[in-house]
């Protein structure tokens, strides 16, 4: 695996990738040329320099002689195929393959051919653990210490992933992997994903040489907003359609591509469908299969889940069920003419689950009927971090938590019937999310849930591993205690090739994750030495040597609209210590026992914190105390046309939260219908529409409040300037709308309160069209609703 290079390589190779991009490595090769003797190993600088020409060119043919040069293999024999695959939000006590309620056969299966690990560990949020997976260092080393959207300007924070930490794709595709990614990205910059770009943190320049999903935290799907490596699709208009399907078939028809094309390279897999993440969208009959399953609730389902744990093995014969937090509702308490809506939101997410779960198994079925089965390595993790409170109280449009807008159960009832009613949920009129407590219940036995850094049940996550050539199948769990960033030092381990110090110009940081390839045959082999921190808006913790402290933070997910979070002082909380070798559950906190081993600890913490730019202390809360500041495109006026399509809500104009003037240039015909501008989609948004003549304006207030302006009176057909004025003091506010149409006021109303932050999490602002989820139900079934007209120009000032 070792060459060295000519001194004629090592200038043509840094000159040529690092001279414009990093000063650092041109002394790097001034110190090369000045010592006595220059090696440089082929695994340290990326890309591999090319192959010299092995031909002679003279000035005549005759005098030259031809041979085609032989490129050299960097890769072991036989080096096997490496599929990663990524589920959503989904809790230790969730699939049936250990124990859970959702019928996870995709996930037995590939457990019995293979192993699982029963303490590997995420970051406890979508962003920094997908960023920790593909880097193999942690979260807020390489600038993700929180999702994309809230992203902030510490260096540890940015949502940038620096090119300093290249990933395990770039690196692979260089030592000669084809490498694709399907599904979720999100770790783009949330206003660096439209069609303008710039493209450099897209998922084709992080190594990927194919993409296609989404990159976002989130979409609908059954109308997501998808990207072709850099080429934005609309999916089809068929009732048929889910986006998970769709990817499964997109991964199989790539690996077919693959082995037709070039059979010869292993290939790199990843595959992160987004489920079980919000909005919950599945067909109704795969809901109906968890009828009555769950009408007890969820304090009886972690009763049951955790008896059943047991009986498998899966976790150890001491552990004890930790208890419901005491601000968390508990079952008794949910009044009985509001069960049957929350337990039709968890049949609802088990359906969802087990048709993801079906759908990996289609692509692992077609893995094997390719005969690629036996030398591919898969790695299924269970979850980007434990399952999501962020349903709160239970929502049919689970932005209103992010936005903390204050709503009761009743609210969402009274707009659940104007829509269906309980059969509506699951389906694309709302974008729901089910009630926090079956979160908590979903990551049985552990306490708390996503976006808690502190307790396992936002961290735990199962992972099941199979390699029918190397990995002999055993039911041992492993219980070393490992981290998501421990991925990629794995798969380098496994390929017996080091990290590289240079990648394209740039001098890598190095990895924060160790190999855990020692446990692959040997379920007892001893846990290797490793220091791993956690912090989620400052919920934090440390673990060393079977030891862990920790201490919960600020943030409770599963209350709506917290107050007291600006006075929080991150040195005053309390830390809590646990043995975890003997406690798997972080039931007995021993802080006042063994003060001693906390205060060590905590030192460790602060060490790992100040290494991994985690500074300062709870900076994911900024945006909650500060929402101003969130990621917004820099411009306060626009001019659009008709071109304007698919303009993400973090890049369009705010115009559900800010004061702005809209005034639209267009030529009408008669009785004309249809859609001049849309933001937003089916979740919450604002639409300028045209009905039979009519104009109208509705402000979608998160499904569960809508607002119309309009005038009896039609517009007739000709040339007008149509302008909406909205006024809105603070975000959060109501807004005054007036809306006139060649200087005459055309119609008047009120918004009686806007989103704070945001619309939705991947929709988009479109011209002359409602492209995605159609922001009003007025239109859904003729969505995309295209404007019968002409649409000169769209101005939009901000105020």
């Amino acid at each position: 695996m070792k060459e060295y290079y000519s001194l004629k390589q090592i200038i043509n190779l840094k000159f040529n990738c690092s001279f414009q991009n990093n000063i650092g490595s041109i002394f790097l090769l001034v110190a090369l040329i000045l010592s006595s003797t220059i090696k440089i190993y082929a695994q340290d600088v990326l890309p591999f320099p090319p192959v010299p020409s092995a031909s002679v060119a003279n000035e005549t043919l005759a005098e030259s002689t031809h041979k085609r040069r032989a490129q050299p293999d960097h890769l072991p024999k036989d080096a096997p195929n490496i599929i990663i695959i990524l589920m959503d939000d989904l809790g230790f006590g969730t699939p049936s393959t250990f124990g859970g309620g959702v019928n996870t056969p995709t996930l037995t299966k590939v457990f019995k051919e293979g192993i699982a690990y029963n303490e590997f560990h995420t970051t406890s949020i979508c962003s920094p653990s997908r960023a920790a997976l593909l880097t193999g260092r942690n979260h807020t080393h390489v600038g993700n210490g929180t999702i994309a959207e809230r992203a902030v300007d510490w260096d540890g924070y940015t949502g940038i992933i620096p090119k300093e930490a290249a990933t395990v794709a770039e690196v692979l595709k260089d030592y000669g992997y084809s490498t694709s990614a399907f599904g979720k990205w999100h770790n783009t910059p949330a206003n660096q994903t439209t069609v303008a770009g710039p493209f450099d943190y897209w998922p084709v320049n992080y190594g990927f040489q194919h993409f296609y999903g989404f990159l976002a935290g989130e979409t609908s799907q059954y109308e997501p907003r998808l990207i072709n490596d850099f080429t934005p699709v609309e999916p089809p208009k068929d009732e048929k359609y889910h986006l998970t399907t769709d990817l499964a078939d997109h991964a199989i028809e790539w690996m077919k591509q693959h082995k037709s094309y070039a059979a010869d390279k292993p290939f790199l897999l990843y595959f992160a469908p987004g489920a079980g993440h919000a909005p919950h969208h599945i067909f109704k009959e795969w809901a109906d299969k968890y009828k009555g399953k769950f009408d007890d609730g969820w304090d009886a389902y972690r009763e049951k889940v955790f008896k059943r744990q047991k009986e498998l093995g899966w976790i150890p014969k001491n552990a004890v069920l930790t208890a419901r937090d005491k601000t968390m509702a508990s079952w008794e308490s949910i009044p009985k003419s509001e069960r049957a809506f929350q337990i039709r939101m968890m049949e609802v997410f088990a359906g969802y689950v087990e048709h993801a779960d079906h759908e990996v198994g289609r692509v692992l079925d077609a893995l094997e009927a390719n005969g690629q089965k036996d030398n591919t390595i898969v790695f299924f993790i269970w979850g980007d971090n434990g399952s999501s409170a962020e349903g709160q109280n239970g929502s049919i449009s689970e932005l209103l938590a992010q936005n903390g807008v204050s709503n009761t159960i009743q609210q969402q009832l009274e707009a659940l019937d104007k829509l269906g009613g309980l059969d509506a949920i699951g389906g694309p009129l709302l974008e729901n999310n089910y009630h926090a407590a079956w979160a908590w219940a979903g990551n049985t036995p552990f306490k708390h849930t996503k976006l808690v850094a502190s307790h396992f049940g936002g961290t735990q996550n199962a992972m099941v591993v199979r390699w029918p050539k190397m990995i002999k199948p055993d039911s041992t769990p492993r219980s070393q205690f490992h981290h998501i960033n421990d991925i990629v030092p794995t798969i380098y381990d496994i390929l017996n090739i080091k990290a590289p110090k240079v990648v394209n110009g740039f001098e890598q940081m190095p990895l924060d994750g160790v190999s855990f390839k020692y446990t692959f045959n040997d379920a007892k082999a001893k846990e290797v030495s490793k220091v791993q921190f956690f912090d989620n808006n400052g919920s934090r913790g440390v673990y060393k040597d079977g030891w862990y402290a920790c201490t919960f933070g600020p943030l409770y997910p599963w209350i709506p609209a917290q107050k007291g979070l600006a006075e929080w002082d991150s040195t005053k909380d309390v830390w809590e210590l646990y043995n975890i070798k003997e406690d798997f559950t972080q039931y007995y906190d021993l802080a006042a026992k063994n003060p001693q081993k906390l205060k060590e600890l905590q030192e460790i913490f602060n060490e790992e914190a100040k290494k991994n730019k985690d500074y300062p202390i709870g900076a994911g809360i900024w945006l909650r105390i500060h929402p101003e500041d969130v990621i917004k495109a820099p411009y306060t006026s626009w001019s659009f046309d008709e071109t304007t399509k698919r303009m993400p809500e973090f890049s369009a104009p705010g115009l559900g939260k800010k004061s702005n003037k809209v005034v639209a240039d267009v030529e009408i015909k008669e009785n004309a219908s249809g859609v001049l501008y849309a933001l937003g989609g089916s979740g919450g948004g604002v639409t300028l529409f045209m009905d039979n003549g009519k104009l109208v304006y509705e402000y979608n207030m998160l499904i569960i409040e809508r607002y119309n302006v309009e005038s009896s009176e039609k517009i007739p057909a000709g040339k007008h300037k149509i302008e909406v004025l909205t006024t809105i003091a603070k975000p959060g506010a109501p807004a005054d709308i007036v809306i006139t149409v060649d200087g005459k006021e055309y119609a008047k109303g009120q918004v009686k309160r806007t989103v704070p932050v945001v619309f939705t999490a991947s929709e988009t602002f479109d011209v002359g069209e409602d492209l995605g989820g159609p922001v009003s139900i007025r239109y859904y079934k003729k969505a995309p609703f295209k404007f019968e007209g002409k649409i000169n120009s769209v101005k939009v000032n901000l105020l």
